[in-house]
């Protein structure tokens, strides 16, 4: 997703920071994984009849937890009044729900029921062997929103997860949706081609998928601690808290999910999805994206949905869920509530 050499950056820290963070992630990983294992006994308890509304089409729900059409568990958090208008948020790559705890937090705050989910093979979802494309990324959340029964939602994503509410909307239609948000989104098209010559080359993201099989640990640091928050520009402020925060996510997310999804993200073709946004959108993109650059996305994105909103950050980075929470809370909240 971003230059070879921003890839390349290293994040070096002393000894005993290292020790004291290997055990903190090593006790939330434990954690997670006790967690996931009761649930699934749990699950595996539970009769046919824990189904969920009518109209699923064979999603069922457990809790905090629904099983898609084809068995796999899709872990995912409720917030707000239950009674609230709906907002439903999907997450990038490699990470999990949790890279929206700040919006979701916010928009719960004021009144919204917020629904985000872990994709799956990330987070707390299972991590099944196939399936990792953006068709099963759409229907999972196609079975998400019918099992819940949510309607009048709007429905935004953030980098892959843009693509996925994307690829939701030109599969399943806005029957249920009544606006849509594409935050530091992927479409129409990461990957450069013959028809999209604004691309990214092909190599980068071949060299992403190579960084994953030989340190995907490495790799993870790497990009939070360079291009993602930006961090890599003069004068920036890092923060290692933002960088253990995208590890450990993505250390949550399955090894050959978190591999396929790459070229999920970057090689799919979201042109003909876009064309299918017959609803208020608002698309919002920092300038100095060094992952999804702003001129084959954002702008792009906009010439495709042109009733869409297009705001831009002045010199902000990818990561803008966290680095410009402030004024992306603000901006959220706002489109939901006109």
């Amino acid at each position: 997703m971003t230059q070879a050499k921003a890839v390349s950056a290293s994040v070096s820290s002393g000894l005993s920071r290292r020790t004291v963070l290997s055990a903190a992630f090593g006790a939330a990983a434990t954690a997670a994984a006790v967690s996931a294992t009761n649930t699934a006994a749990k699950a595996a308890s539970t009769t046919a009849s824990t189904a969920g509304v009518a109209g699923t089409e064979g999603a069922k729900t457990m809790g905090s937890r629904i099983i898609t059409r084809d068995g796999v568990e899709i872990y995912y958090k409720d917030w707000g009044p239950k009674d609230g208008p709906v907002v439903v948020l999907s997450h990038g790559w490699p990470l999990s729900s949790d890279s929206w705890e700040a919006q979701a937090f916010h928009l719960a705050n004021n009144g919204f029921r917020v629904i985000t989910h872990d994709r799956r093979g990330h987070g707390r979802s299972s991590q099944p062997w196939d399936g990792n494309d953006m068709d099963h990324y759409a229907d999972d959340l196609a079975d998400l929103i019918n099992a819940l029964d949510l309607k009048e939602i709007f429905l935004a994503g953030f980098s892959t997860g843009g693509g996925e509410i994307s690829r939701y909307i030109g599969r399943h239609g806005t029957g249920r949706v009544a606006k849509a948000g594409l935050i530091s989104a992927v479409p129409p098209l990461m990957v450069k081609t013959d028809a999209n010559p604004g691309g990214l080359p092909k190599e980068v993201f071949d060299g992403l998928q190579a960084a994953s099989l030989k340190d995907r640990s490495k790799l993870y640091r790497d990009i939070a601690a360079g291009p993602f928050f930006g961090f890599n520009r003069p004068g920036a402020v890092t923060s290692q808290g933002m960088i253990d925060s995208f590890w450990l996510q993505g250390m949550m997310g399955g090894h050959k999910n978190t591999y396929d999804s790459i070229v999920a993200f970057s090689q799919t073709d979201f042109t003909e999805d876009l064309k299918r946004f017959d609803v208020p959108t608002l698309i919002i993109h920092g300038d100095d994206d060094q992952i999804v650059p702003i001129d084959a996305a954002a702008r792009a994105s906009k010439k495709l949905v042109p009733h869409a909103e297009l705001k831009v950050y002045a010199g902000a980075p990818h990561g803008i869920t966290d680095t410009h929470k402030d004024q992306l809370n603000a901006d959220l909240l706002a489109f939901a509530k006109a």
